[in-house]
């Protein structure tokens, strides 16, 4: 086997490197690397408290505090750093002033460089205290007995995960999209109860996995078996949280550039005829999660959506979760965002489809309901609903 150790002191990112910042603004969380996976990646354990309890499960209280934590880190921060900048003015000043005072025997200028401040320590600490992650290898899973005890079986999912890969493997990452979609789910918990539910590129599962507390059965769906697996992992780590509604995730393949299921009951993820009825059947619901990063798999995301909400028996609603990413370009020498632009002119022209079977209806949701999991919740997320009605 690879020395792991060896192979995570000398992480290397190549160019094409796809970083997911969730774990970025998670100060001291503890991420348990259990295995490389079948293409050699490191996969990490992580824990997500859910921010409730028993008695009240709609309690605010554990999200103001963390925000006020998170506010206060960064205060902190500013303050250091305005400290600091004036601080280094009134240097620069006196330098200014006695310029001369500076120069050498040879009359070339003899730099000197400011002393650390405490200040400068404290900032520091704060940084990496934000930006680095604990990394633990396998076998050290007793550093989690504490984490452990401190959460019940109730409120922590525990999702396994990459921390870096290219850009086909983003979905073995955890993107902060999911989790504003996994809130969107809590709050609206009521809406969901009960109900048949078809996820698109499904990633890691977080959001089924949530989804499945609340709905009666949720079919989580991507492409790729290694993904795929880890996916099914992270389902049956997280059984206990579906058990009390009986709640059912099922992982299959869906490749949206196919216009079929995959029914080959040779391939790993197939769907069975049995399932394919019940989805059609009885799916009321349809969600995705940052999935929108490329034009192409955008275009064949509605296609799906399209040749899905056709064969459905009833009326759906679907959920599209998503952050705008800007991006210098260079055929626009401009700060740009591409992927979000494309997102909206095909959400627009599914809109203005004009089709005698079904019309379509989408609408924001405002981001002001209650915020279940800790992560940055910032402005560049949207959450988008579309209404899909039958009109025959």
């Amino acid at each position: 086997m690879v020395d792991v150790r060896q192979k995570m002191d000398n992480a290397t990112f190549k160019s094409d490197t796809v970083l997911s910042d969730v774990h970025l603004h998670c100060p001291n969380k503890r991420h348990l690397m259990v295995r490389l996976n079948a293409v050699g990646q490191p996969v990490f354990l992580s824990y997500f408290k859910l921010l409730w309890n028993t008695e009240d499960l709609a309690s605010e209280k554990y999200v103001r505090e963390a925000a006020t934590e998170r506010e206060h880190q960064y205060r902190s921060r500013d303050e250091l750093c305005d400290k600091d900048r004036n601080n280094l003015k009134k240097e620069r000043e006196l330098n200014n002033e006695g310029v001369e005072a500076l120069l050498d025997d040879d009359g070339d200028l003899e730099v000197v460089r400011r002393p650390r401040s405490a200040s400068d320590l404290e900032a520091e600490d704060l940084l990496r205290d934000r930006v680095y992650p604990v990394i633990l290898m396998k076998g050290k899973e007793d550093a989690f007995e504490d984490e452990e005890q401190e959460c019940t079986c109730s409120d922590v999912v525990k999702i396994e995960h990459t921390m870096a890969t290219p850009l086909e493997d983003v979905g073995k990452q955890v993107w902060r999209a999911a989790f504003l979609l996994a809130d969107y789910i809590l709050f609206k918990r009521d809406t969901f109860r009960c109900c048949s539910v078809l996820e698109l590129g499904g990633g890691t599962g977080i959001t089924s996995i949530i989804m499945g507390m609340v709905a009666k059965r949720v079919y989580c769906t991507d492409v790729g078996e290694d993904l795929l697996a880890m996916c099914e992992q992270n389902v049956a780590l997280n059984k206990h949280l579906m058990e009390p509604g009986r709640g059912e995730v099922k992982v299959k393949e869906l490749d949206w550039l196919k216009d079929e299921f995959c029914t080959d009951p040779e391939a790993p993820y197939s769907w069975s005829e049995e399932e394919i009825a019940d989805l059609h059947e009885h799916c009321t619901v349809i969600m995705a999660a940052d999935v929108f990063y490329d034009d192409d798999l955008t275009d064949a995301l509605f296609r799906m959506l399209y040749r899905i909400t056709h064969n459905l028996r009833n009326s759906c609603t679907i959920y599209l979760a998503l952050e705008k990413r800007l991006n210098f370009t260079l055929r626009h020498m401009d700060v740009t965002c591409e992927a979000y632009s494309h997102f909206r002119n095909t959400l627009n022209d599914l809109e203005n489809l004009q089709d005698r079977k079904m019309k379509y209806t989408a609408e924001p949701i405002k981001l002001d309901f209650c915020q279940f999991l800790v992560y940055e919740r910032i402005e560049q997320l949207e959450l988008w609903k579309i209404v899909a009605e039958q009109l025959t």
